[in-house]
């Protein structure tokens, strides 16, 4: 059991967290549209991955660097934190691309 798959998501999560923290871009603009759109998104893929495997598209593949805890049959706890940080890293990349534009919109 290895937990070096889930420190990596983990420490992209933070990373995410500094640079929105940094920039006002996601929680610190508006924390409670943010959550509700995180868990939306969550949610939303999360069922995405149970018809996948319900329908046997997706397998949790075995792999040394995974902790092996499934939280589900076929769903491996680390599958739960990289759609975290998807969907966080997708608000971030809009937000800041919008901060870029109006930046540098406002300097022409």
């Amino acid at each position: 059991m290895s937990l070096l798959y889930l420190a990596c998501l983990l420490l992209s999560l933070g990373a995410m967290v500094l640079l929105d923290a940094r920039f006002r871009l996601v929680f610190w603009r508006d924390a409670r549209r943010a959550t509700i759109v995180l868990a939306v998104g969550l949610v939303f893929f999360l069922a995405w991955d149970a018809a996948g495997i319900a329908l046997g598209v997706f397998a949790r593949g075995g792999s040394p660097y995974m902790t092996g805890v499934e939280v589900a049959p076929e769903l491996p706890l680390e599958e739960i934190f990289f759609l975290l940080f998807l969907c966080y890293l997708t608000l971030v990349l809009i937000f800041g691309g919008r901060a870029v534009l109006d930046r540098w919109g406002s300097r022409r």
